[in-house]
């Protein structure tokens, strides 16, 4: 599971935010390499504003990673809408991440198996 510390600016968190929070990002774990995944951790900032009489609401994260930091950030009306969409560009974020820092060695298995496959057909 990954490591989260939530913080919130300006506004309290609801346990249920804290919980929506924990599983939607804690799932990201499987997009991290194994051999990094216990020194990666997240920073999550939620913050609630009002610009013009309207609310915004803003989710941040930075992952801490080897060699690296990944963060994204969205503001919409909607907090729990602002994690969903801070959470689909994390994973991308995060695949492309993986294909880089994939060993060498797996990277070849791959290929061969995936040209073994096409001989045989």
């Amino acid at each position: 599971m990954l490591k989260l510390q939530i913080n919130n600016i300006k506004t309290p968190i609801k346990d249920d935010l804290d919980k929506y929070v924990s599983k939607k990002l804690g799932k990201l774990d499987k997009y991290i390499p194994r051999q990094f995944r216990s020194n990666a951790h997240a920073e999550v900032f939620l913050k609630e504003f009002h610009v013009k009489s309207k609310k915004q609401c803003t989710c941040e994260v930075i992952m801490h990673l080897p060699g690296t930091e990944i963060a994204a950030t969205e503001t919409t009306l909607n907090i729990f809408a602002a994690v969903d969409i801070v959470e689909v560009k994390l994973k991308n974020q995060l695949k492309k991440y993986k294909g880089k820092h994939l060993p060498k060695t797996r990277i070849l298995s791959l290929i061969r198996r995936g040209n073994r496959r096409n001989k045989t057909r």
